[in-house]
């Protein structure tokens, strides 16, 4: 007996040694890109300070003004969509309120990139609509003006990011709004002021931290800005690596970016926090209080508010992007078996990358829920870093320290194996979504009761036959979902598939942009619209679960 209970000791040791180590390397992998970038400013030289001179005398207020006016005009357009539909669905009873429930969600689908596609395609001056137009009144030049520009991209970006905005106020206003807008009215409170001064201050907190999301969307997109040809920070980035081919420069510019992003990741938390004084539940009253039924011209408003954002945000770029795939010779004319081994190049890259980031984050929950310490607190947060971090600043990140490897030691071959094969673009994609897997399974051990670890424990199980034959069959569903959501978000990605892909890599997204980038928006449709169509699956399974609550 004490032998054996000495064997489960030095068993249980090396467990915890083991997942300590796991640890410390994914933290060094994961923070490394950012570290990388934050002490380039330790290689000040000459070049580089004469190049950032140059750039903040020409073309730097450039980048600072366009991205600010983004900001700005992307800020007001998602929360003007989010929060006035959210309150519509939440507040007011309409026709077809609860399908326009799930299908306000469907603009998550929807690349922004892909819906930039869309609407220049059928927009621009040689598009179908000003082309009609013009031969249907003898007109001459343009009817619209150009969509590219930052406006059209405030547009873009609005459309498609406002659901962040949706899905979060919604959730806070369906808690409690509904009560305390009922007893508003019992005390005289007119309409309009039930809702500016009981619904929408319990949304706040809420409405913030979608915004957040929304910019820090907006604040890393590469397809949109590149296509529209636009000055933002990400373009920048780019251009200062590839044009100026100055690195330094390059990582210098990813700072600035990076300081933005984390500035908004710490209000959307700080945001987030605060959600907690708004989504407990209250004691039902007797005769439940209903959402305040609308009927007539009100009714046909509010259904008209709802359905414009679902239509302008994934019915029309639909349709659109199918009007292109038709055309001219139709679908024989499409490079079918190009467009077979795209997929196929894609879903590999999501399928290698799914497995490794839903591995490392069920190794870092079970840590966090077996062993939690100050190790594991500082890993949680270089997780949930991640996916924050544009895909320009961990390209650079990634870049930089195997260019000063391979002037050090060329003999070495580290800048092949990162570039020449999938290496690099794994590591780019898992710095990027470890933290989508890591809040999916970490949810799934939210939902496990510690009480079960205790037992396991008291008959003998722990360390790794804890996780395999306790954790793993509760956590089936969680993990399932990590993947897929990985799977999904990797074949979205644009920016590090762009730069880190080696050669005959590509993938839907790459094709999509360098086609439609091209002018060949016929050819751009057919990956578009996978990628719509793959999108679609986490947007499925978020409705349903919305509806189950």
């Amino acid at each position: 007996m004490a032998i054996y209970g000495y064997l489960q000791c030095r068993m249980l040791l090396s467990f915890r040694l083991f997942l300590r180590s796991v640890l410390v390397v994914l933290t060094l992998l994961l923070a490394l890109p950012v570290l990388t970038v934050l002490f380039s400013w330790l290689q000040w030289n000459a070049v580089s300070n004469n190049i950032l001179l140059e750039m903040a005398y020409t073309v730097l207020p450039d980048y600072i003004g366009t991205s600010l006016l983004l900001c700005v005009l992307v800020s007001v357009g998602v929360v003007s969509i989010g929060t006035a539909t959210a309150v519509a669905v939440t507040l007011f009873e309409f026709p077809m309120r609860r399908s326009l429930e799930w299908a306000l969600l469907l603009p998550l689908a929807m690349p922004a990139y892909v819906v930039a596609y869309a609407y220049t395609d059928y927009l621009q001056f040689s598009g179908p609509l000003q082309t009609t137009i013009r031969e249907a009144f003898s007109l001459d030049g343009r009817v619209f003006p150009e969509v590219r520009n930052v406006w059209g991209a405030a547009c873009i970006f609005s459309l498609a990011l406002y659901p962040y905005v949706y899905l979060l106020a919604r959730t806070a206003l369906s808690e409690r709004a509904t009560q305390l807008m009922e007893a508003a009215r019992l005390l005289g409170a007119p309409m309009s002021r039930r809702i500016l001064r009981v619904a929408l201050p319990m949304a706040r907190p809420a409405i913030a931290a979608g915004t957040a999301l929304a910019l820090m969307e907006t604040l890393a997109d590469f397809g949109v800005s590149s296509y529209f040809g636009i000055q933002t920070f990400t373009a920048g980035i780019y251009k200062a690596w590839l044009v100026m081919e100055n690195r330094i420069a390059a990582a210098q510019l990813a700072t600035l970016l990076l300081v933005v992003i984390v500035v908004l990741l710490a209000a959307e938390k700080r945001a987030q926090s605060r959600l907690r004084f708004y989504s407990a539940r209250v004691d039902r009253l007797s005769g439940e209080a209903q959402p305040f039924q609308l009927r007539g011209l009100s009714a046909a408003f509010v259904l008209t508010l709802c359905v414009l954002p679902v239509l302008c945000g994934f019915v029309l770029p639909v349709l659109f992007m199918f009007r292109a795939l038709l055309q001219g010779d139709g679908l024989v004319s499409l490079p079918w078996d190009r467009f077979t081994q795209w997929s196929l190049t894609s879903l590999s890259l999501g399928g290698m990358t799914a497995l490794l980031a839903v591995g490392a984050a069920l190794l870092l929950a079970a840590q966090a829920r077996l062993h939690p310490n100050w190790l594991t607190r500082q890993v949680m947060g270089v997780v949930s870093l991640g996916y924050a971090v544009p895909g320009a600043v961990i390209v650079v990140g990634l870049l930089l320290p195997v260019g000063w490897l391979q002037d050090t030691w060329p003999q070495t071959g580290v800048g092949f194996w990162l570039t020449a094969t999938v290496l690099g673009l794994l590591w780019a994609y898992l710095v990027r979504f470890v933290a989508v897997a890591f809040q999916s399974v970490q949810s799934g051990y939210a939902r496990v009761p510690a009480s079960l670890d205790d037992s396991a424990r008291m008959l003998g199980t722990s360390g790794f036959s804890l996780i395999y034959r306790v954790h793993w069959p509760l956590l089936k569903k969680p993990l399932a979902a990590a993947t897929l959501l990985v799977l999904i978000d990797v074949m979205k990605e644009l920016p590090a598939t762009l730069v880190l892909r080696p050669f005959n890599t590509d993938t839907l997204a790459v094709m999509a942009y360098q086609l439609a980038r091209d002018e060949r928006l016929g050819e751009a449709a057919l990956p578009s619209l996978a990628l719509v169509m793959v999108g679609l699956l986490p947007v499925i399974l978020l409705s349903r679960t919305l509806r189950r609550n």
